[in-house]
């Protein structure tokens, strides 16, 4: 009988207890996951991370793709489906968004496809960029250029 009252909600505290649990050792299993990853990434320059190295990395936080590309980002946007941040480098401007699931990533792409134009796609990240930036932040950071077809009439000859 005590194991359907435990069904049924009567003794919800022993599963409260096993989640709780669960919490702690993932919540240490990333806080050390994170201490190897900074003593890495300050031990190897940006520009020395292979595209296969940077797929490891991905999904990333903006800031760790802005480093693995050398630039110093300007958060823009913080939200609950993505973040948004801008890079200004002497090969060009370029935005780094991220999503905390991909879905959101997919959900994005769909929405930008109106506008047309290529983009940098890994997982769970998408850099914007013009198409020869694109190129040359692929070998550090991996993903695939994805191009996206606008919305609306295709352009033709022009009458004169």
């Amino acid at each position: 009988m005590q194991f359907q009252r435990g069904n049924r909600g009567g003794g919800g505290g022993t599963g409260r207890v096993a989640a709780a649990g669960v919490l702690i050792l993932l919540l240490t299993a990333t806080a050390c996951g994170a201490g190897d990853q900074e003593g890495t990434s300050a031990q190897s320059s940006p520009s020395n991370v292979a595209a296969s190295v940077a797929g490891v990395v991905a999904p990333a936080k903006v800031e760790v793709i802005a480093d693995l590309t050398g630039c110093k980002v300007k958060i823009r946007t913080e939200a609950d489906e993505l973040r948004e941040g801008v890079c200004h480098t002497k090969k060009g401007d370029y935005l780094i968004t991220t999503f905390p699931a991909e879905k959101y990533k997919l959900t994005w792409l769909d929405a930008a496809a109106v506008y047309g134009g290529k983009y940098l796609v890994g997982t769970r990240w998408v850099v914007s960029a013009k198409p020869g930036l694109l190129e040359q932040l692929r070998p550090q950071l991996g993903g695939n250029i994805q191009q996206l077809r606008g919305v609306g009439p295709a352009p033709g000859p022009s009458a004169s």
